[in-house]
C-alpha cells in the first residue's frame, strides 16, 4: 500500500464520520472538564491522606 492511497483513503474515511455540533462539542469538553477537576480533587485528597499516614508512621520509627 503506497502513502498517497494510505492519505486519499484516510481522507475519504473522514468523511464518513458524523462530526459533533458545536452545542455538542462544547457540552461534552465541560463534561470533561468537570470529571477531570473532581478526578483531581479526588487523587489529591487520597495523596494528602496517603503522605499524612506514612509521616505518622515514619515518626514512629
Amino acid at each position: 500500500m503506497s502513502l498517497t492511497t494510505y492519505v486519499r483513503e484516510s481522507i475519504d474515511e473522514l468523511h464518513h464520520v458524523r462530526w459533533p455540533t458545536r452545542q455538542q462539542a462544547v457540552r461534552l469538553s465541560i463534561i470533561v472538564l468537570g470529571f477531570t477537576a473532581v478526578s483531581s480533587a479526588f487523587f489529591g485528597a487520597v495523596d494528602y491522606g496517603l503522605g499524612l499516614a506514612v509521616q505518622s508512621l515514619l515518626s514512629f520509627i
